[in-house]
């Protein structure tokens, strides 16, 4: 059979696999990474604190401490200043459970927590909340909200419409920070499905038959077999990216809130 005609029944199954189906009740098939990714948070951090040195001893104390400044100045220091520190704690435990999210879900049959919507709805809810909360501690309630819009802007009726804007503009926050990273690592890994699958179904007929005719079959497989794992690199660098993008914007959020200006 022509490898394209069973690459549609393929894609099919590939897809009933990557939804988001039912295993018990409001169990998913994503909650058992969800658990696993927050057992893995622990271990990391706790492993990582119980062999700290003033010179890394080994490769994953390295890797670990590498991420933890990385998030410190590029996330923390860079965006808040001398604010960052009371916020690292939260930052950097949103960093190390997306990324471990994104890069378990490249594992050849696992799933990425972070590659279903209601994961990443409820870490931009976390983080909708947390900078929510800095704001109105900072602030007050009543000049939280009142902050929105500039001072000062003339006539009065503008100025409630700027603020409306403004106010649909920060809950709107909730859908670009979920949305983005579901996008993402969703369709990233649904690229990498399809692309295994066509290498699989080119290359099969080399390998039952071993006949010349199967040949040019095996050479496009090779083909996409060579993209498969350009592309899989790719997706390990915008799994790291994507935690950047979404750890980064929660840092931005946190100095829009607390902010005078």
């Amino acid at each position: 059979m022509n490898p394209f005609e069973e690459l549609q029944h393929e894609v099919g199954v590939l897809l009933q696999t990557v939804a988001s189906g039912s295993l018990y009740g409001q169990i998913t098939t994503y909650t058992p990474y969800i658990v696993l990714i927050i057992l893995l948070v622990f271990v990391v951090v706790f492993s990582a604190k119980s062999q700290l040195s003033l010179v890394p001893k080994n490769r994953f104390v390295g890797v670990v401490e590498f991420f933890v400044e990385f998030s410190q100045k590029e996330v923390g220091t860079s965006v808040l200043g001398n604010a960052a520190k009371q916020h690292m704690p939260f930052f950097l435990t949103l960093f190390i459970f997306i990324l471990l999210s994104n890069l378990v879900g490249l594992i050849p049959g696992s799933k990425a927590a972070t590659g279903t919507m209601g994961t990443t709805l409820t870490l931009a809810l976390i983080s909708f909340v947390y900078f929510t909360y800095h704001g109105v501690k900072t602030k007050g309630g009543f000049h939280y909200l009142a902050a929105l819009a500039p001072k000062g802007i003339k006539p009065a009726p503008l100025s409630w419409f700027i603020w409306l804007l403004e106010f649909i503009s920060m809950l709107l926050r909730l859908a670009t920070l979920s949305v983005r990273l579901f996008a993402n690592m969703f369709a990233g890994h649904l690229l990498l499905g399809v692309l295994a699958i066509l290498t699989a179904l080119f290359i099969q007929p080399l390998i039952t038959t071993l006949s010349l005719a199967a040949l040019p079959f095996s050479i496009i497989g090779i083909l996409w077999l060579l993209l498969l794992t350009v592309l899989y690199a790719l997706e390990v660098f915008v799994a790291c990216v994507q935690a950047y993008v979404f750890t980064l914007l929660s840092s931005i959020y946190v100095l829009l809130a607390t902010s005078e200006h």
